[in-house]
């Protein structure tokens, strides 16, 4: 992970309290000075774990203030008996040491499905946490919330505006169990920008859609994704009306990076993969289209094995339920047409897999026609490795 640009008034901290099997850090803390306005989306998935009920009930008690957010590796508080009563007094206890009410607190858990989590092995490292809280710490947040990640994953933009400087950085922790239709796995985006509450919801949706809501490594949508955006206004630059959209603009830039940066680090994953779709009759249909071709293990394992099988691609868009005249796609593999007007293009089939062996693989649907919906899509390759994740996950 490159160094971050790190916002003013925020502080962070980490902790080993046991939850996983492993010796390394599994409980992290993060603070704002003051309260922040904050935006939030969470998974679909119909079995939700209990931080996220709570998160959800607390952004709403509060109206979306949040001073602190509590991340807990290794289990995922999910489908357990005790899951309710766990985040409810790990929250308590941390906003009491904090000085802050409770729903101004959230929870977030990542890990194994259906293990009951101890609260006390939370409990105990609170005070720890509250103690050691360091502004420069965030790195170490984002090693502590991984699990079967291989790299820590961050981003950060500095944006200049009229009234001055201010920072954006994120971090979060994915590799597997990941198509989400919000955001995915744990994400957190610290500001220090001066941001109303209401426009950075908005905000929040709109770049989420265009980044955490266009990635896909198995399919699976998780039960605990949570992906929360943070603005105390600790620089004191509140950005102008007509530069809010330069603010949304970096978020998005940020969000799309740390999308892009769980994709590459799939589990398994040896390629990122870039889905195009240009030419569809509105955007929704175009990203329903490249959600279907990225999604395909067919299209996925074709990669792999550098197989410039571009008939699984067409067959993928087929199964995405818009309606398309098959006879004005064509399909281009690495900057190279591989298929005409739905009907295979003359190419050299060492030369594509040679270029299909790269670790970035573009691939470019298009419509021909009047459509003007337009989608892109990140996704990475199905190999071997990720079966032998998933078979041992657990042990």
């Amino acid at each position: 992970m490159r160094p971050l640009d790190l916002p003013l008034g925020f502080k962070y901290a980490t902790a080993y309290a046991g939850i996983r099997k492993q010796e390394k850090d599994d409980l992290s803390l993060i603070v704002s000075a003051t309260p922040a306005a904050a935006a939030a989306v969470f998974t679909q998935n119909k079995v939700q774990a209990s931080p996220v009920q709570l998160a959800r009930t607390n952004m709403r008690a509060s109206k979306g203030v949040v001073g602190a957010v509590l991340v807990n590796a290794g289990n995922a508080n999910c489908a357990t008996r005790n899951g309710d009563r766990v985040a409810a007094n790990t929250t308590k206890a941390l906003a009491k040491l904090l000085k802050l009410p409770p729903t101004q607190v959230l929870p977030a858990s990542t890990g194994v499905i259906g293990v009951e989590l101890d609260e006390n092995l939370i409990l105990s490292k609170l005070e720890y946490l509250v103690e050691n809280l360091r502004d420069d710490a965030l790195p170490e947040v984002a090693k502590a919330i991984l699990t079967t990640d291989l790299q820590t994953k961050g981003a950060s933009r500095e944006v200049t505006l009229r009234r001055g400087l201010v920072r954006i950085a994120g971090i979060t922790k994915g590799s597997g169990m990941i198509h989400p239709r919000m955001a995915t796995t744990l994400g957190f985006v610290m500001s220090d920008a001066l941001v109303p509450q209401t426009l950075l919801r908005r905000m929040l949706l709109r770049a989420a859609e265009v980044s955490f809501n266009r990635i896909s490594v198995d399919g699976e949508t998780s039960t605990n994704d949570m992906l929360v955006v943070l603005a105390n206004g600790a620089s004191g630059v509140r950005p102008d009306p007509k530069e809010m959209s330069i603010f949304e603009e970096s978020l998005t830039e940020v969000l799309q990076s740390l999308g892009r940066q769980i994709v590459r680090d799939g589990e398994g994953a040896r390629k990122l993969i870039s889905v195009e779709v240009h030419g569809a009759l509105t955007d929704t249909a175009a990203s329903s289209i490249a959600r279907s071709i990225a999604n395909s293990p067919l299209v996925k394992t074709a990669i792999s094995g550098c197989d410039p099988n571009w008939g699984r691609i067409l067959m993928a868009a087929g199964n995405s339920g818009v309606n398309f005249d098959p006879t004005l796609v064509e399909i281009t593999l690495q900057d190279v047409k591989v298929c005409r007007n739905g009907l295979a293009a003359p190419f050299d089939e060492m030369d594509m897999k040679q270029r299909l062996d790269d670790t970035d693989v573009s691939i470019v649907f298009r419509i021909a026609g009047k459509g003007k919906g337009n989608a892109t899509f990140w996704t990475c390759d199905l190999t071997e490795d990720y079966i032998h994740i998933n078979a041992n996950y657990r042990t």
